[in-house]
């Protein structure tokens, strides 16, 4: 996994941080996209959107998993909540895989744990979607 090291400016406050790194699976028709690094407002949020549909071109079930996700803001939630909306839209479902304990306490704070369903496991989450979980 690669660092950049940045100046401190407004999108890189810390001289180290990680942004957005995003990588698709199939399983299936099912697609896994991992996601590492920060999912926050500006370039983040935007590339995510953008992979989101262009992934919807092809399926409406994807599984994200979060599991190298190192810092969320209210943008990255509120574009996971826009992708999953227009992912519904199109009759489709987003299911989240090991969301760290700061966005597991996020979707609990602000209820979104009853929209989004969370797995363990890309297989567990893979698996729901045939079992309709």
């Amino acid at each position: 996994m690669l660092f950049r090291r940045c100046e401190a400016t407004p999108t890189c406050a810390s001289p180290r941080y990680m942004p957005l790194k995003m990588e698709t699976d199939i399983s299936g028709d099912v697609v896994i996209l991992y996601c590492a690094g920060r999912l926050v407002f500006g370039d983040e949020t935007a590339a995510f959107r953008e992979r989101i549909n262009n992934i919807l071109l092809g399926t409406q079930r994807i599984v994200v998993n979060l599991s190298r996700i190192e810092y969320i803001d209210s943008g990255g939630l509120g574009t996971l909540v826009g992708t999953l909306a227009s992912t519904r839209n199109r009759h489709g479902e987003i299911k989240l895989v090991r969301p760290n304990q700061r966005v597991t306490e996020l979707l609990q704070r602000t209820r979104l744990n009853t929209v989004f369903k969370s797995y363990e496991s890309d297989d567990e989450a893979v698996l729901a979607f045939r079992t309709k979980r």
